[in-house]
């Protein structure tokens, strides 16, 4: 079975790291990764361009509300 083709990724792109199962947006590249940093904002991590997928405008709304949601939980 051939892999499927990633899609070019742009800085600012907001993509899902199926492998941390995490929400982002690209910030740039180091070498072969790309740096990802959360939606609501922190830490960057590295990840695979092949474990990631862009995300569709519904799904960055779902994911953007969830973190507000998840935030207001916690009083911030």
């Amino acid at each position: 079975m051939t892999p499927e083709p990633v899609p070019s990724l742009e800085v600012g792109d907001a993509v899902h790291d199926t492998v941390r199962d995490r929400f982002g947006r690209v910030m740039g590249h180091e070498g072969p990764y790309l740096q990802i940093r959360p939606l609501a904002g922190g830490r960057e991590w590295d990840a695979d361009p092949g474990h990631l997928r862009l995300l569709a405008q519904d799904e960055l709304l779902r994911a953007l509300v969830a973190e507000a949601n998840a935030r207001s939980r916690q009083g911030i």
